[in-house]
């Protein structure tokens, strides 16, 4: 599922359409797998979950194979979680823990770690949860548990007004980097402008707005702490080599005696609806016109999600899919295709990414790529090209499962979104069960012309006559 349209007149006329501190988001209702025959037998990878008396949610994977150690903490905090005119905190707060807490010293996690001989030391911050991982050798365990263990109740120490203006000017700095300054790096932006209004959390995307970070106070920061990084909040996951008994009390010597803490209480947002519209940008960096095709879809695991991914790879696949076939092969109108189901914990993206050729007609490219999608919403998918989509999901969950911090990612992202770790076959068996006649009914559904969003990015010397 791994988080972007055409108007409505060139579709108008097909029939193949549908009408229109903390907590955790609420986990998605899970849909039964629809009849049919599940694969093989799946992976079984050990675990326990169990909870502390403050909330805090502690989930071991035990693995032997290897001779170290993954820790993992997930906050169940993302950039879907902030407020009106203080985007970007999720992610400013990804940078802050790394700055230091009252006994680990400012700046020096990074250097304790590599000094234990960590493999992978990083955070991430998407919309619906912050996470933060090591991998060390086992005998270094208690270190990264110390470390995590400082950071989630003695931050606030070490969390001064300079190094929070510090660390605003890094996020900014990246943003320059990975948006404002580079090709093509504001079009993700255009398009959440395009699919979200301003009340939604989903409009900014995780790296936040230059204003809303400048105008962030100490006290904003310290208030977004306490009501989010609380024990409640938050799952540790240790997978590896390690002893269960031993390990639990060292959680419970560095976890145990932090004070309960109370979930906050997290509202539900609806997708918002979305009506055909057409936008066009330009870009001064930008040598190609990119065009952006986009739907709201259905949330992470949610009914639909799992056909809309098997139909985007039926559509953007490179090599095989149908529009990477048609654009790039056959008539030549774009240097790359690609489409993506991306789902969050609110609602999805559908999208569809055309990168032009110079000499390309964009209507003519609008038009074979609403011909193909209107086509998978009114003929199902033949056999071997439901087939190969299937294979390429299952493939890819599996391939993830080789190293161990991507075991214990794997389970964590399963326990945020569903409620417990225990979902693999059950996720694999949405693919593998499914038919054909699911995935026309989906992109029926979900894919319907009068809901896209057009976002057509040009060189800002472009002279050519297309819209």
């Amino acid at each position: 599922m791994t988080f972007a349209l055409l108007t409505a007149s060139l579709l108008a006329a097909t029939s193949g359409w549908s009408a229109p501190g903390d907590a955790a988001p609420a986990a998605l209702p899970i849909p039964a797998p629809p009849p049919g025959k599940a694969g093989g037998a799946d992976p079984q990878i050990r675990h326990e979950l169990y909870t502390l008396p403050n909330g805090l949610q502690v989930l071991l994977v035990p693995d032997s194979t290897v001779p170290l150690v993954a820790v993992s903490v997930w906050y169940h905090v993302g950039s879907g979680h902030e407020t009106f005119g203080k985007s970007g905190f999720a992610h400013l707060f990804e940078h802050m823990l790394f700055q230091g807490s009252k006994n680990v010293g400012m700046d020096r996690h990074f250097d304790i770690l590599k000094k234990a001989g960590s493999s992978m030391v990083n955070g991430t911050t998407n919309l619906d949860r912050t996470n933060y991982y090591a991998v060390v050798p086992s005998h270094h365990l208690e270190t990264a548990l110390w470390l995590e263990s400082d950071r989630m109740g003695h931050l606030l120490p070490l969390l001064t007004t300079k190094s929070l203006r510090n660390q605003i000017d890094v996020v900014r700095n990246e943003r320059r980097q990975r948006y404002d300054n580079v090709p093509y790096g504001l079009g993700r932006m255009h398009l959440a402008s395009a699919l979200y209004p301003d009340s939604h959390p989903y409009r900014y995307l995780t790296i936040g707005r230059h204003e809303d970070l400048e105008r962030a106070s100490l006290e904003d920061v310290v208030a977004f702490y306490k009501t989010w990084y609380v024990p409640a909040n938050a799952t540790l996951a240790i997978g590896g080599d390690f002893d269960v008994a031993a390990t639990k009390a060292l959680v419970t010597k560095w976890f145990g005696a932090f004070p309960a803490s109370d979930k906050p209480k997290l509202l539900p947002v609806p997708p918002p609806v979305v009506t055909a519209r057409e936008l066009v940008q330009s870009d001064a960096l930008a040598k190609l016109r990119m065009l952006q095709l986009a739907w709201i879809s259905p949330a992470n695991y949610a009914a639909d999600d799992a056909e809309l991914d098997l139909a985007a790879n039926a559509l953007g696949d490179e090599g095989t899919g149908r529009l990477y076939r048609i654009l790039v092969h056959e008539r030549q109108l774009a240097q790359s295709v690609s489409a993506t189901q991306l789902g969050a914990g609110f609602s999805g993206v559908f999208s569809i990414n055309v990168m032009l050729r110079p000499e390309a007609d964009v209507d003519e490219v609008r038009r074979l790529v609403a011909q193909e999608v209107e086509r998978i919403a009114r003929e199902p998918l033949g056999a071997r090209e439901l087939a190969r989509a299937v294979i390429a999901f299952e493939s890819s969950a599996l391939y993830g499962l080789e190293d161990l911090l991507g075991r214990v990612e794997r389970l964590q992202g399963y326990n945020h979104y569903l409620g417990s770790p225990d979902r693999m076959t059950w996720d694999l068996d949405r693919y593998r069960t499914t038919t054909a006649e699911r995935v026309r009914a989906a992109v029926a559904r979900h894919l319907a012309p009068t809901r896209m969003v057009s976002v057509l990015t040009k060189p800002a010397a472009a002279q050519d006559k297309t819209p």
